[in-house]
């Protein structure tokens, strides 16, 4: 039940989709008698899409998030293993056209595939099924294993779990394949704002994990007052940023989480 209802309220924490939803119900109430509060909603949801879609507000909202894990330090030494994070490809796109089919989030992939070269003992194990509530991709499982195998990672090395629809999932199933013993360090590799929820998650779960981000949006400070050239950019980098402050939120209070935001010391939960 959590999941269908993760979705459908999913639909409406993305801005550009609340926003627009708004700005629709506005020009259905123009021909009524409430004309002029549909004309002061689309009037509104117009501003809206426009700040967060030119403004610099998707990247003072992202920052934080990119932030609040610092780089590995490779100084501890090598990890027992390597966790990978699904989101970095296009199922549906990769079945199609018999390719694998990359997206913005490629390096937790590639940045995976040179984490498992530089530690030939590591395990590497990828976690993602399908998240899809209506139209079904397929999962992401069989073309990691396809690109991991390609940039020369063997077969025998890697474990997939394609079960997981989302973080929680991919925290319950990671750990029941992995079964991780006491004093054994695993690495958790997805992109720098989605780190605070996941690590949250996997420590709820008694998964002990370090963080390792990549897939950076924004160069970091520098960036919290730059705006956008496109409508389009913005936009996108506002939903990905809400959508993450919103999940956190969620899963805090729903239990699913060991804090609000995770910090990087355990303590700090």
């Amino acid at each position: 039940m959590f999941f269908p209802l993760s979705k459908i309220l999913g639909f409406f924490a993305i801005p550009s989709n609340l926003v627009i939803s708004i700005g629709l119900l506005g020009l259905l109430l123009l021909p009524t008698r409430f004309a002029r509060a549909g004309r002061a909603l689309a009037f509104a949801s117009l501003i809206v899409l426009a700040i967060l879609g030119l403004s610099p507000v998707g990247n003072a909202l992202m920052i934080p998030l990119e932030d609040r894990f610092p780089r590995w330090d490779a100084t501890r030494g090598a990890p027992d293993g390597i966790i990978v994070l699904g989101g970095a490809l296009s199922p549906d796109v990769s079945a199609a056209r018999d390719e694998v089919a990359l997206n913005e989030a490629a390096e937790r992939l590639t940045v995976a595939a040179e984490l498992a070269r530089r530690y030939p003992a590591a395990r590497i194990v990828f976690s993602g099924g399908s998240g899809a509530l209506i139209y079904d991709e397929g999962t992401e499982a069989p073309f990691a294993l396809r690109l991991l195998e390609d940039l020369g990672i063997p077969r025998a090395r890697i474990l997939l779990e394609d079960r997981s629809r989302n973080t929680v999932e991919n925290a319950i199933f990671s750990k029941a394949l992995i079964q991780p013993k006491p004093g054994e360090r695993w690495l958790l590799v997805t992109s720098a704002h989605h780190l605070p929820r996941a690590i949250g998650v996997f420590r709820k779960m008694g998964f002990a994990v370090e963080a390792y981000p990549v897939d950076w949006r924004t160069r970091g400070a520098a960036d919290a007052l730059r705006p956008f050239a496109t409508l389009g950019d913005g936009l996108r980098r506002s939903d990905t940023a809400v959508r993450e402050w919103v999940g956190l939120a969620v899963y805090w209070l729903t239990g699913r989480s060991s804090a609000l935001f995770p910090s990087p010391t355990p303590e700090g939960r």
